[in-house]
């Protein structure tokens, strides 16, 4: 069984996946920032946004897979990396920014998770974080709909959709933020290359699932899924594959 992350197959699609963190970026509000976390920072190009923008801060990278801080710490050896499960991760000193990318939606209870990791904030910081919501596509309902003969071995370790309602994150945020900003966007991505959705979905969330089965059952689990996708989303004649993906954007200021 395979564990580790895969950087390149994470970053195949690079461009389409690094967007929402640029517009997650355009509203934070804080002008000189001394302290800043980019969780699950992944193998760094959202913590490169944030040092571009704020070269004088103290940035650290936090992500749990060694793989992708390596490549995090090979393109960028002059930051900080650090190794640690965010179900249990706190700031060894308050936070001025607290950033995250398209990792928040890999944990649980967020509405405890939120307003802990709000409350790391010093006065005037911002919570800001951006999660993918698409669990109700075809990109997503397809991983169930090819389990086929592997459903014992995938259905314990399938998320159920992990974002909650928009109205969750205002009833758990909107006591503590001084301003709260939610909202979404559904980007209608022109993806190239062969395969092209299922080899997005294979470097998110199809990565925990392929982890459990065998070798053998990994390829055909991946050669059922990816059926199923190349029909709901097919080529067009100019050879790219539109997916349309839905992402949530959260900005909390302390």
């Amino acid at each position: 069984m395979r564990h580790a992350w895969n950087p390149g197959q994470y970053l195949k699609f690079g461009g389409h996946r690094l967007r929402p963190a640029i517009d997650l970026l355009a509203r934070v509000d804080v002008e000189n920032p001394e302290t800043i976390f980019d969780l699950g920072c992944g193998p760094g190009n959202s913590t490169r946004l944030l040092v571009d923008r704020w070269p004088s801060a103290r940035i650290t990278g936090i992500d749990g897979s060694g793989d992708m801080l390596a490549q995090a710490a090979k393109d960028m050896p002059e930051q900080d990396w650090t190794k640690a499960d965010l179900n249990t991760w706190a700031p060894p000193r308050p936070a001025d920014v607290l950033f995250s990318n398209a990792a928040l939606h890999w944990l649980d209870d967020h509405a405890a998770l939120f307003p802990r990791l709000f409350e790391h904030l010093n006065p005037g910081g911002v919570l800001a974080v951006q999660m993918p919501g698409n669990h109700a596509q075809p990109s997503h309902m397809s991983i169930r709909a090819a389990a086929g003969p592997w459903r014992d071995k995938i259905e314990p370790v399938m998320r159920p959709d992990p974002v909650e309602k928009l109205s969750l994150y205002y009833d758990a945020l909107s006591p503590l933020a001084s301003q709260l900003d939610i909202w979404e966007t559904t980007y209608t991505q022109a993806l190239e290359g062969e395969n092209a959705v299922a080899e997005w979905i294979k470097g998110s969330a199809l990565k925990p699932l392929l982890d459990v089965l065998e070798e053998g059952e990994a390829q055909a689990f991946f050669a059922a899924y990816s059926a199923l996708v190349q029909k709901a989303y097919p080529k067009r004649p100019d050879g790219k594959t539109l997916f349309p993906f839905r992402r949530v954007f959260i900005v909390a200021g302390k």
